[in-house]
Order: structure tokens, then C-alpha cells, then sequence
């Protein structure tokens, strides 16, 4: 019963016509990534956590190097994260909160060692926005905090799921140009918008403005900036006072870089207390009736954590930042990849970015109960962490305890910082973030295109808005990728005969037949002399994948070729008006005489179809290929053979076959394909699949053919048959036109052109494949 169903239901989807060729099935796609359940679970599980696979190690030598990372991380994280919350439009305590959870939490998630975790430039611009949207939306309605503090949350928990369902890799669609980019556009915005802050003057112009109109109104206002400018000009003087003098210094006296090293991380801290000591100096006698001070200062800084408890989270609220938060999640995620794969290349490992991502998103999460807001990995900490020789995430612990320190004992002294100095330190930090020109050099040298990405995102940017400018980053390089697939080129193929060595033996390679000749970066010589196939067989190389994007470029690119370089099979010179196709070229007269140079083209007899670039095929670009075929064949009036070569993929060879590609009409043309033979591990397994395969012990024992009915091809042996007692075909000899090189290939189409001086007209079952078409041409 089961028998006749399933030979029903092969005669209904047309199975029993299928070629008997062994193909690679499902079924045993399935078998190889077959997996047990339970087992998988545990090791999820366990992957959720790297620090159980390191912290069993952990000894002395690594407690130093982290120690000391910690604490100068926390030494440059202090002032930077009250600086950032500033920036978020948030009071300087949220800063440290965000600081705190991020560095403690990260090491037992991170499977980067260099990474630091907390409130950065980008986001807490970007939370400031949003911030201010909300409020324009919705006046008085919500606090800043609350606001953050929901952001984390929501894209906490999207950042999280995205790392547990293990789809991190649809970051890598955004190219590093474009992120270098926005990040570039995003430093200069945020510089831009600390500049009236700098000199006093943030209270006379919008500084959430895009960058240029923050320049021209900072500009106009230059004439009434006040006394916050001497604190805030001398603190970013001396930030890149010592941080260019150590860089000097290091490089004339390498054997004490490091020392100039700490100096360097230090200068935060140490412009910070010069800033607060100064203004503390300042301010303190000068305090007038309604309680100010002559220049702007932090003032009261809460101690401790204040604001412990669970999170209120509105979904009003959360409707209303709707459509703020794809740019919000992009951003977090997207910083704290890039730094993690710039350092772990740098130091020689390799980051899990699905579990980075949980990382983020745990972080987040947690964040909310002590109402920090986003954190993501920073740029300038994880370059000094690296640099300070940090061996494991633990050094995070350290520098949370730093904050730690800081909130409890500290928040007296931070009364008197100003917030001038604030904008000094954003300003200096934001500085890494902007791409050198050598940088934009190297985009410009490797790929002109993604140079202009990065160009575009910097623009965008700055003149819009970094929501714009992550839109415009994203789109290009999807644009970009889109177009390289739907639009690749491909090359027709020509023989070069080559020699090296003292033997000078000679060697043939295939090489594509244009090149530039005015260029000196070509991969060849320009000035080769390319020899044509032989007379009616054309050589073909794609570019990218055969896909449904590209398929009729790329074969419509062959049928052009050919009908140009070859000439038509059937004289049409005795055909009626009546019988050719409307959009027949010739002569409406119906007389139409060859031409000495028609006359000189030869008529196709063999393609070959080097497939070296092709890792994937589809049923659209085999309908492609199998409707080429049909009108090539018209062209040239008789069968043609298409060789193809490079075919390493077994699903490629499935779909070729279900075209009808790679089977031979009749055994006259299977014969005349000769069989490669190379030495095998032996002796045969018998309970492989060998089914197409010959195999033959060359101590002339137990000769064996797995193949019935194969007496009439004889093996090509094997120059290395000493190297085993065993031989075997190379290939399938059942798809005896799927060839191992091109060099193969193209000898047998030339050895099919040659032969082909009786036509051999199409038999049904191979214009008919698997993929067999209904009347009117589909599938």
C-alpha cells in the first residue's frame, strides 16, 4: 500500500521522470546536522554564561592586570559618565548608576576581555533626543529620567531577544565604512553641541539643532560667552596638552611608554580636579543672594544610589517613543559590535556576537532597576582598557567599585565641578570617534563606493540629524550589497599557454578576454596574447552566484555574446516573411546573403560555465538557464553541450540535474567524455552511497565498477597511482558534463565540437527535466 502511494504521488509531481542520478536529498542534509535536543539545550545553556569556562583559571597574575585596568578605566569613567549624562539632558548621578551597572554586570556575560560598558557620546545624544521629542509631544507629561530609563528597557529587552534567538548576523549587513560613518558624523555633532557649553553660551541657542546650524548660531553668539569659557578653554587645552605631550614622548622614549601611558588616562581626573579646585575657589565667596555662582557648576550630586526600585514603565509612554526606538536599538547594538570585533582582532580573539548581545541587553535590563539609562560599549575606555593589559572581564568588577567609591564618597567635591569642564571632556572623548584621513583614504583606495557611503553617512549626519545619518548607513549598504548581487558582471574566457620553471614545461590557464589596457593595477598583463577556444566553443565565468536577482543578466549577457561571436545555425535565406518571428533582424525582403565576415564566425557547438564564483543557485536562475539553453539551441539549430566546471557545492549539481543539466542525450556523447581517474582511500565501504562512481584496485585484484553498463568508457589512470592501491573516478560519471577544472571542461567541448559534425537533434528527455515545464513555458 505504502509502495503504491508513493508511486502515485511520484507520477503526480512528475518524480518518475527524474534522471537516475544520484543527487544529494533533505533527508540526508538532515542526517548531517542532526542534533540531540537535550543536549543542545545544556549547551545553550552553558553558552549563556563564558565566565564558567575561564573563571576556573583565574589566578594572581591575571588579578593584576585587571586590578590595575579597573581602576584606570574607573579613573577616566567618573568624570565621562556624569559628562555623558549631562549630555543625555539627564542630572550627573544617573551617569555614575548607568556606569556602575554596566562595567559589573558585563563580566559575566562578555566574551570580550577589552570591552567597557557604559554611558557613551552617541547614545546619550540620542536619549537626549528623544528626551526632548517626548516632552515637545507630550509637555511636562514625563521626566527625563523616567524617559532614559524606559529607552533602556525596551531596547534592553529587543537587544536581548535578538541575542537569544542567536540573529546577531544581521548586523554584518551594515559595512564598516557606513558605521565609520555615522560614528564620524555623530562625533561631529556632539563635539559641535558642547561648544556653547564650552564657552557659556548653551543657554542662547539650541544646541540640539543639526551640527551646522549649532556652528553658525555658536558663531553669533561668540561675542556674549562668559567666564565659563576660562575654565572650560584651559581644561580642553590641557586634555590635548598632555595627551599630545605623552604621545611625543612615548615615541622618544619607548622603554617608558608605558608610564606616559597612565599619565595620559589620568588627564581626565587630574583636569577635572584642577576645574573643581579652581571653582571651588572662584565660586565660593561669590555666591550671590538667590543662590547662584558666577559660572555654571554641577551643585548638588545625591549620594549613593537613590533611586533603587523596580521600573515604572508607561505604555504611553512606550507608544510614544515607538517610533524612536529602531534607531535607539541600532545604535546601542551596533557601537558595542564593532568595538568588540576591532579589539578582539586587535588582541588576537574572537567575540560571540549573539552572546555580546545578550550582554547589552541583560545590562540594560538590570539598568532599569536602578533608573540608569542605555549603556553600550565605548570606544575610547575599551581602547585605554586594552592598552592598561586587562586579562579578563573581571577588571570590570573593579571599576565598578570605583563608582562605587565615587557615589559614597565623592559627590561633596563633585558640587564644584563645573560644567564647562563637562563639555572639555565630551569634546576631547568624542575625538576618537572621528576617522582619520587616513582611514577615509584606505575606504577610498579599497572600494571608491563604500568611500562614498562614508561620506554620505558624515553628511547626512551633520546637516540632519543622527537618526537620518544611521537611516542613510543602513540603506547604502543594503543598497550596495543589492546591487552587487543583482548586477554582477561576468567574463568570456580565452587560452593562454604559460611555463615555469627551469623545465619550462607548459601549462594552459583561461584568463577573461577584456582587460583594460591603459590600467597598471590589472592581475594580468594587459598585453597577453589570449587564444579563442576552439572554433564553435565559448567559455563563461559569472561573477557572483547564479540567483534570481541576476539570472537574466547574466545569461542574457551569454545569449548576446553568442549571437554576436557565432552565426546561426539555419539559413534563413529560403524562410518566408511569414515564418519568422516578428522580431527576426533580417531583412524584411526575405533576401538575405551571409557576409564574408558572418561567413567567418563559426556555428556553436559547446559552453562551458566555469562556476568558481558560484556558491548558489536557485529555481529562478535554473529556468533561466534552461530557457538560455532552448534559445541557443534555436539559434544554432541542433543540440549544444553545456560543461560545467567548479561545481563544489552538491545542491548546485541537484539543481543542475533537475534542469537536465550534465546528462548526456545518448551514450555516443557520454563515450566520447573520457574518466579521471585518482588514487582513493580503500578498500571500497560497501555501505556507501558509490552509486555513479568507479573504483578498481590497481593491484589487478577485484577490479570493481559500480556502475552497470559502463564496459564502454575507459578510465584515464591515474599519474599518482602509486601513492594507493586503490583508484577511483574523480567525479560522477553518471553527470559526465559536470566537470573538477576547467581545463577538463574545456577539453571536453572542444572534443564535443569536434564531433559535432552531424547535429545530434535534442531528445524530449533532455529538453524535458525535472523542473519540467507546463505548455506555456513554467514550471
Amino acid at each position: 500500500m505504502a509502495e503504491r502511494a508513493k508511486y502515485f504521488a511520484k507520477r503526480l509531481v512528475g518524480a518518475d521522470k527524474d534522471p537516475d542520478v544520484a543527487v544529494v536529498s533533505t533527508a540526508e542534509y538532515l542526517k548531517e546536522h542532526r542534533f540531540n535536543p537535550v543536549q543542545a539545550a545544556i549547551q545553550y545553556v552553558k553558552s549563556l554564561f563564558p565566565i564558567l569556562g575561564w573563571i576556573g583559571k583565574y589566578n594572581f597574575g591575571w588579578l593584576s592586570g585587571d586590578l590595575i585596568a579597573g581602576i584606570t578605566v574607573g579613573v577616566i569613567l567618573i568624570p565621562q559618565s556624569m559628562s555623558y549624562a549631562k549630555l543625555a539632558s539627564l542630572a550627573p548621578e544617573y551617569g555614575l548608576y548607568s556606569s556602575f551597572v554596566g562595567v559589573f554586570i558585563y563580566c559575566f556575560f562578555a566574551t570580550s576581555k577589552d570591552v567597557s560598558i557604559g554611558p557613551v557620546a552617541v547614545m546619550s545624544l540620542e536619549v537626549a533626543q528623544l528626551i526632548s521629542r517626548v516632552n515637545k509631544a507630550h509637555p511636562n507629561k514625563w521626566s527625563g529620567p523616567l524617559i532614559a530609563t524606559t529607552v533602556s528597557f525596551i531596547c534592553g529587552f529587543i537587544v536581548l531577544g535578538i541575542g537569544l534567538l542567536r540573529i546577531g548576523w544581521l548586523v554584518e549587513f551594515i559595512s564598516a565604512p557606513a558605521v565609520a560613518g555615522f560614528m564620524t558624523g555623530s562625533a561631529i555633532t556632539i563635539a559641535m553641541s558642547q561648544v556653547p557649553g564650552l564657552l557659556g553660551i548653551a543657554n542662547r541657542l539650541n544646541t540640539r539643532d543639526p551640527a551646522y546650524k549649532v556652528i553658525i548660531n555658536t558663531l553669533k553668539n561668540l561675542p556674549y560667552s562668559t567666564r565659563d569659557a576660562a575654565f572650560g578653554m584651559f581644561g580642553l587645552f590641557t586634555l590635548y596638552a598632555i595627551a599630545i605631550t605623552c604621545k611625543v614622548l612615548a615615541k622618544r622614549y619607548p622603554n617608558r611608554a608605558r608610564t606616559f601611558f597612565f599619565i595620559s588616562t589620568a588627564r581626565n581626573a587630574f583636569v577635572i580636579i584642577i576645574l573643581t579646585l579652581g571653582a571651588y575657589l572662584y565660586c565660593h565667596p561669590r555666591k550671590d543672594a538667590k543662590g547662584n555662582y558666577p559660572i555654571a557648576i554641577l551643585k548638588t550630586v545625591p549620594r549613593g544610589f537613590q533611586h533603587v526600585g523596580s521600573p515604572k514603565i508607561d505604555s504611553e509612554l512606550i507608544k510614544a517613543l515607538g517610533p524612536e526606538l529602531p534607531v535607539a536599538t541600532i545604535i546601542m547594538l551596533l557601537e558595542h559590535i564593532a568595538i568588540g570585533k576591532s579589539f578582539g582582532r586587535i588582541n588576537g580573539y574572537k567575540i560571540n556576537p549573539n552572546q555580546e548581545l545578550i550582554a547589552i541587553g541583560v545590562t540594560n535590563l538590570v539598568g532599569t532597576l536602578f533608573n540608569a539609562y542605555p549603556a553600550t560599549g565605548s570606544f575610547s575606555r575599551t581602547a585605554v582598557k586594552a592598552k592598561s593589559g586587562v586579562r579578563t572581564p573581571i577588571a570590570g568588577i573593579f571599576t565598578g567599585a570605583m563608582v562605587v567609591l565615587a557615589l559614597y564618597a565623592l559627590t561633596d567635591a563633585f558640587f564644584w565641578i563645573p560644567t564647562a569642564g563637562l563639555s572639555a571632556i565630551i569634546i576631547a572623548a568624542v575625538g576618537d570617534l572621528i576617522a582619520s584621513p587616513r582611514v577615509v583614504y584606505n575606504f577610498w583606495k579599497v572600494n571608491p563606493l563604500e568611500c562614498i557611503i562614508w561620506w554620505a553617512a558624515v553628511f547626512v549626519t551633520v546637516f540632519s540629524s543622527i537618526e537620518n545619518g544611521i537611516y542613510t548607513s543602513i540603506c547604502a549598504s543594503a543598497a550596495l550589497l543589492i546591487v552587487r548581487v543583482a548586477r554582477p558582471n561576468g567574463h568570456f574566457l580565452g587560452r593562454v599557454v604559460i611555463h615555469s620553471g627551469d623545465d619550462k614545461t607548459p601549462r594552459e590557464v583561461f584568463v577573461p578576454f577584456c582587460q583594460n589596457t591603459t590600467a597598471s593595477g590589472n592581475t594580468i598583463n594587459p598585453h597577453l596574447k589570449i587564444e579563442n577556444p576552439a572554433p564553435g566553443v565559448i567559455i563563461y565565468r559569472p561573477e557572483e552566484s547564479v540567483l534570481y536577482p541576476n539570472s537574466s543578466l547574466l545569461t542574457g549577457s551569454l545569449v548576446d555574446y553568442i549571437k554576436t561571436h557565432t552565426r546561426r545555425g539555419k539559413d534563413m535565406s529560403g524562410t518566408s516573411l511569414a515564418d519568422r518571428p516578428w522580431n527576426d533582424p533580417l531583412p524584411r525582403n526575405g533576401k538575405y546573403v551571409l557576409t564574408e565576415e558572418e561567413r567567418a564566425k563559426p556555428i556553436l557547438k559547446a559552453i562551458v560555465l566555469d562556476f568558481t564564483a558560484v556558491s548558489n543557485i536557485d529555481t529562478t536562475a535554473v529556468q533561466a538557464l534552461i530557457d538560455t539553453r532552448d534559445e541557443i539551441e534555436r539559434w544554432t539549430d541542433h543540440e549544444v553541450t553545456f560543461h560545467f566546471c567548479h561545481i563544489l557545492s552538491p545542491w548546485i549539481r541537484r539543481g543542475l540535474v533537475a534542469g537536465g543539466f550534465g546528462i548526456p542525450s545518448d551514450e555516443r556523447a557520454r563515450a566520447r567524455i573520457p574518466v579521471e581517474i585518482a588514487p582513493i582511500v580503500g578498500p571500497l565501504n560497501r555501505t556507501d552511497d558509490a552509486r555513479g562512481f568507479i573504483f578498481r584496485d590497481v593491484r589487478g585484484q577485484n577490479q570493481q565498477d559500480e556502475e552497470a553498463g559502463r564496459d564502454t568508457i575507459q578510465p584515464v589512470a591515474s599519474a599518482a597511482s602509486s601513492a594507493s592501491d586503490f583508484e577511483g573516478s574523480l567525479v560522477n560519471t553518471l553527470t559526465p558534463y559536470f566537470h573538477f577544472d576547467i581545463s577538463s571542461a574545456v577539453k571536453a567541448a572542444e572534443r564535443d565540437a569536434a564531433a559535432a559534425g552531424t547535429p545530434v537533434q535534442r531528445t524530449k528527455s533532455i529538453s524535458k527535466s525535472a523542473l519540467e515545464k507546463d505548455e506555456d513555458g513554467s514550471f
